[in-house]
């Protein structure tokens, strides 16, 4: 069956598969295999970065006292998206519930591999949540998973240092005034910004054109056309960029998340980020010696007065259509994204995209210890109050390819070359494009290059 060659990934986490599927449920058909909803031993795989799934699981148990939960700490997106795609592939093993990256959820909704939410009335939820995360979890216009958390694109900037450059950060509202700031900023010596084309900055390319009205794929079952630049959108994007590029007006010899990359956030050298709003307490560890010189502000849009936002990053809780416990699995992602659950995340660190959380007076609280403490960095501002504004923008609709972790791994090999001045942008997109398209054929998809 094609849907199984599909989701069959590489195998390196075959030893942590191993580990885990002896726990797992075996094969059935997903229609009926929804079991009691108030009786389960549900098995969860996911990571636990702010250490708060015991405290959540055992609140979820006592709530429930005919549901138990065993979560397996599968470490990373990347080992748990590998285990599910094998355990799928052999047909049992697999958990009840798994934690994915919401760009991931896509890969698994489009070969069978999770529940449609909506016969759980999912659906109907939509509005509870922020419109970024809700919307990159639909395939076909039906919900595949519930998002844990927000990571709307933000404009981080240095004022200490925009200041040394006549520029006023709260000014910059659209695409047009950043890049006249950019050529003001490198007059200093600084850098608005550094892009380098590598893999780690794969997440905020697509943030960026997703914000642009850019369609650069779409999935249609078995179908996918790969437009990479004659996309209305992904020109807007290309003819910006590579203005930036020719203009050395971007630091392009600095990868995201190296060790030059936090040197030069902490001495000044880059003078602003676009990426998601779980950025701050990466600048607070990554760059004490800018405390209280940074700020964030919304971010700049292609035309005035608009309001378009994006996502950078995310993560969702599915159902595995292999569970044998399919309802009392989705009464748990619901308490750990919509119900109690979603506030204790909060609490410890998940930047929420529940609205009601986000428009609470708790979240924008100044005198809070956490607030206060990310505030003081951020020079007095309110940071949540911004953060939470961004988060409850519109978006517009936005795809993944069913393979998104190999977009993301060879989005640097071949988009790298258009930084270091090889070739142009556009090349660039065009080349990445073709292996996009190659590898969408060796897994079986009909795939049209445009």
């Amino acid at each position: 069956m094609r849907n199984v060659k599909k989701a069959i990934a590489a195998t390196a986490a075959i030893a942590t598969l191993v580990g885990l599927a002896a726990c797992g449920n075996g094969s059935g058909d997903g229609n009926a295999n929804k079991g009691d909803a108030d009786k389960a031993e549900l098995v969860f795989w996911g990571w636990d970065s702010g250490n708060s799934m015991k405290d959540i699981i055992a609140k979820f148990e006592k709530a429930n006292p005919g549901i138990t939960v065993k979560f397996n700490n599968t470490g990373t997106a990347e080992k748990t998206s590998t285990a599910l795609s094998n355990a799928i592939a052999a047909g049992n093993g697999a958990p009840d519930v798994v934690m994915l990256e919401d760009p991931t959820v896509t890969q698994f909704a489009v070969t069978d591999g999770l529940v449609d939410l909506s016969e759980f009335g999912a659906d109907k939820l939509a509005d509870d949540f922020a419109a970024g995360p809700w919307n990159k979890l639909q395939y076909n216009s039906k919900p595949y998973a519930l998002p844990i958390d927000s990571g709307p694109e933000m404009f981080f900037y240095n004022k200490a240092v925009f200041d040394k450059a006549g520029v006023d950060g709260e000014s910059i509202k659209t695409w047009d005034d950043y890049y006249e700031a950019a050529k003001k900023i490198r007059a200093t010596g600084s850098y608005i910004t550094n892009l380098a084309g590598t893999s780690n900055d794969y997440q905020p390319f697509t943030a960026q054109i997703w914000q642009a009205g850019a369609q650069p794929w779409k999935v249609d079952g078995e179908k996918i056309t790969i437009n990479m630049t004659k996309d209305e959108g992904m020109q807007r994007y290309i003819k910006f960029v590579q203005k930036l590029i020719d203009e050395d007006l971007v630091d392009t010899k600095t990868p995201n998340w190296s060790d030059d990359w936090n040197r030069e956030l902490n001495d000044g050298t880059i003078a602003s980020l676009t990426i998601g709003a779980w950025m701050p307490i990466n600048l607070m560890t990554g760059a004490p010696d800018q405390a209280g010189n940074w700020r964030v502000a919304q971010l700049p849009q292609w035309e005035e007065g608009q309001e378009v936002s994006a996502e950078d990053g995310g993560s969702a809780l599915a159902v595995v259509k292999l569970s044998k416990n399919q309802a009392a699995a989705y009464k748990f992602i619901e308490y750990m994204t919509h119900g109690d659950g979603a506030q204790v995340m909060a609490d410890t660190g998940t930047f929420p995209s529940l609205k009601k959380i986000l428009t609470s007076d708790s979240f924008t609280d100044p005198t809070t210890e956490a607030n206060k403490k990310t505030n003081d960095y951020f020079g007095g501002q309110n940071v949540n109050e911004v953060l939470s504004e961004a988060a409850q923008r519109p978006t517009e609709k936005f795809q993944y390819l069913p393979y998104n972790p190999f977009a993301q791994s060879s989005y640097g090999d071949e988009v790298s070359k258009a930084y270091t001045g090889e070739i142009t942008l556009e090349q660039a997109l065009e080349n990445y494009g073709k292996k996009l398209a190659e590898q969408g054929e060796q897994q079986g998809y009909t795939v049209t290059v445009k």
